[in-house]
């Protein structure tokens, strides 16, 4: 009986182990990149001027996701030379519903209240269709989405066709965006042309989400 008693324990004592042990673990690690060619989960966000929107808002439409953060220098530097801007206008001209997505905690020293992400976009002369929220991360983590920026296109079929990087070279310099090559532009004139994108996924870099 004592023999038993003490089984019982120690199988309680490894239960709650592996759970603490779980528990410890990186947020990162539990969010998991949804890849190209797999079904878009779903999306439920905030706009700035508080009104819900979900996938049943934007099926049926090519979609461009941004996932951003005024207070990160890497989004930073594509807003402050304009190539974001650039960017999102190229989307709207050519059909996309450009969804900009700030998915930083309430609690976090970046989180930007509505009003204030509002003016800092027309600060920043946003081109964008959507601007949102996402307070509680259940969006970003759904789609893994890790830094900003990070992107997202995904079809009226409601299919990733790509998520990554803006483009391909890894920094927080303006100077390095004229040679680099822009993803997000480059999917988008294969997907007019009406041929498959040719770099569905590319590693995103960029400030941690704050979720």
């Amino acid at each position: 009986m004592h023999r038993k008693n003490m089984d019982t324990q120690k199988s309680k004592r490894t239960i709650l182990q592996v759970a603490l042990a779980l528990s410890l673990l990186p947020l990162g690690q539990a969010v998991m990149a949804v890849s190209a060619g797999q079904p878009a989960p779903a999306i439920a966000l905030q706009t700035l001027d508080g009104k819900s929107i979900g996938s049943a808002d934007l099926k049926n439409k090519w979609l461009v996701l941004e996932w951003t953060n005024p207070g990160c220098p890497f989004v930073q530097k594509h807003y402050q030379a304009g190539n974001m801007q650039a960017t999102q206008s190229a989307a709207l001209k050519a059909g996309f519903t450009w969804v900009q997505i700030n998915s930083t905690n309430p609690g976090h020293q970046d989180y930007k209240a509505p009003k204030d992400m509002a003016a800092w976009n027309e600060q920043m002369k946003a081109q964008v269709s959507l601007a949102t929220l996402d307070p509680n991360g259940a969006t970003g983590k759904a789609f893994g989405a890790k830094t900003t920026p990070q992107m997202v296109i995904i079809n009226p079929q409601g299919t990733v066709v790509y998520n990554g990087a803006i483009d391909s070279i890894r920094s927080a310099s303006q100077a390095d965006i004229s040679k680099a090559t822009n993803y997000v532009l480059k999917a988008m004139a294969e997907i007019k042309a009406g041929k498959p994108v040719s770099e569905p996924e590319t590693t995103p870099y960029g400030c941690s989400i704050k979720y």
